[in-house]
């Protein structure tokens, strides 16, 4: 006698922001190496301002499909809103409690742990969007702040139009050591913020085979289809 049943947890938008989130930090990531070990691979500076050119126009797509997200989480319905993902909210200890002594064994949306990996993983994904933002527009002058640094460096604020990324044309020296010393600790969040980033991924990868396998809830098509397969009562 079959006791399961499919039940619709993750709606489209959910699901969308999901895979288009997946595709775009593999890009991020996998530009980003190459943009790190330039030295090493022997790029040119023009190839360097392609491969950031291209890193930044993904960082769009992440930046925008990680702020829509955001949205849904405060007017979005079901478990698309904050309280029904983050571990931020009333009765989540309780939650925590009964997962962990294992009276608490299927849930419909993420079970405890996986609420506090969504947690991390957001924390670090709006690290990385914010540091990158900062360093798009200090480094190869993008928008949204790129006019203003290109403002704050240059000689002639009539000729902005002359600044270019890695060019010293219509550049103040003293202003651009500046803004290169503004960047630095934007550097270093945004590295260690990939390194952590790229940590946590396998260990949210690791905890949805786990939860799969003890739930036996059919979490990873779900995220394709948006139903899981749940004990009737």
């Amino acid at each position: 006698m079959n006791n399961k049943t499919m039940v619709f947890v993750w709606s489209r938008n959910i699901r969308l922001f999901h895979w288009i989130n997946v595709l775009a930090i593999l890009l991020l990531a996998a530009i980003g190496i190459v943009i790190f070990n330039g030295k090493f691979l022997g790029l040119t500076t023009e190839a360097k301002i392609t491969l950031k050119t291209i890193h930044v126009l993904v960082g769009y797509v992440f930046a925008i499909n990680l702020l829509l997200r955001l949205f849904l989480g405060l007017v979005g319905q079901g478990y698309e809103r904050f309280g029904a993902f983050l571990p931020f909210m009333p009765g989540f200890i309780g939650e925590l409690k009964a997962f962990k002594q294992g009276s608490s064994k299927v849930h419909k949306g993420h079970n405890p742990a996986g609420k506090i990996m969504v947690a991390a993983l957001l924390v670090m994904m709006l690290n990385q969007m914010i540091t990158g933002l900062v360093l798009a527009g200090t480094d190869i002058y993008y928008p949204p702040l790129g006019g203003h640094f290109a403002e704050s460096v240059a000689k002639d604020k009539t000729k902005i139009a002359l600044i270019k990324p890695y060019s010293k044309e219509n550049v103040d020296e003293v202003a651009y050591k500046e803004m290169r010393a503004f960047r630095k600790p934007f550097i270093l969040m945004h590295v260690y913020g990939f390194y952590i980033l790229i940590a946590l991924i396998p260990l949210h990868i690791a905890g949805v085979i786990y939860a799969e396998r003890k739930e036996k809830a059919s979490i990873v098509s779900a995220m394709i289809s948006g139903y899981k397969s749940l004990p009737k009562q």
